[in-house]
């Protein structure tokens, strides 16, 4: 299929996903035992006290009555407001959105080129020293939970450098829970790019361009790591969705307002309109996340 064709197929199918995802969400939610009257109510709450928060909120009507409601809203940019705290959800969302933004971008900036390094170095040295060191690191590291990684972190570090987000995310705020989101991402990542690289210069069309005189440096880095990095871009995605998705544990670890709390917080509370502001954001983020991977793959190496 032609790119132009395929990116007009991909658009088009997007809303079809994304509403779908908020779908399943809305009546997920809804066979959650509880819900926020309950949690506004309070400790040993008075059934009569339950019907009236519920009544006030609006959480008696239908399901297919709230869900169109909710629906009708959305091309209009209108998420609801939150059942718990009566703000709109857009501005929640909103102002999680920041922090979450910061660490993502920090991580994005730090693990791809230290994944792309790592891979060729590795590639470049099959067998050797530092192959054998990356690949037991790698195992290492990506068999330790994040919130492992964070402790240990805090324990080792937190003398020299902050361990919360309290005072906001400073540079010095941000390394610890960057260091945490891109220790497994890097050792998926770079393993990748070193098969990748292996493959490609064992390839047909390095060693022609090789027989034809092209200088070895330009084989490698001009016509060997485009194809290489083309697995390790579609990992990358889901990296970026991943991390776009709020990475709860870092960020209720290191104390970061992100997009993470703001979801344990909805769940805890059973704010379903908070529930499914989240959820239309993270299918949306997939979806155009996976299609800008596939482009930049086509791009890379057309022959895939």
């Amino acid at each position: 299929m032609r790119p132009a064709g395929y990116v007009r197929r991909r658009l088009l199918l997007a809303p079809v996903q994304v509403a779908a995802v908020a779908s399943a969400v809305f009546l997920l939610a809804e066979v959650l035992p509880g819900d926020a009257a309950v949690v506004l109510a309070g400790d040993d709450p008075d059934p009569e006290r339950i019907a009236r928060i519920r009544e006030s909120l609006g959480l008696d009507r239908p399901l297919l009555t709230r869900f169109a409601a909710w629906a009708g809203g959305l091309p209009r940019g209108d998420f609801g407001e939150s059942l718990v705290s009566g703000r709109p959800v857009l501005g929640l969302v909103l102002d999680a959105l920041g922090p979450t933004a910061v660490l993502a971008s920090a991580t994005l900036a730090v693990l791809v080129p230290l994944s792309v390094w790592a891979g060729v170095a590795a590639a470049l040295r099959e067998g050797g020293r530092f192959d054998r060191a990356l690949t037991a690191v790698g195992v290492a590291l990506y068999a330790v939970p994040e919130f492992a990684l964070a402790v240990v972190l805090i324990v080792v570090f937190g003398g020299l450098l902050p361990v919360t987000a309290l005072g906001g995310l400073t540079p010095a705020a941000l390394v610890l829970p960057v260091a945490v989101l891109a220790a497994r991402p890097l050792c998926s990542l770079s393993r990748l790019v070193r098969a990748g690289m292996i493959g490609a210069l064992a390839s047909g069309y390095a060693a022609q361009a090789v027989r034809l005189g092209v200088p070895e440096r330009r084989v490698r880095y001009v016509h060997v790591l485009p194809n290489a990095v083309t697995p390790a871009v579609q990992q990358l995605a889901r990296t970026v969705d991943w991390l776009l998705g709020g990475v709860v544990i870092a960020e209720a670890v290191f104390v970061i307002p992100g997009l993470g709390t703001l979801l344990v917080d909805a769940v805890a509370d059973r704010d379903l309109p908070v529930l499914q502001g989240l959820a239309v954001l993270f299918a949306a983020t997939t979806v155009l996340v996976n299609l800008a991977a596939d482009l930049v793959a086509f791009r890379l190496a057309p022959r895939a």
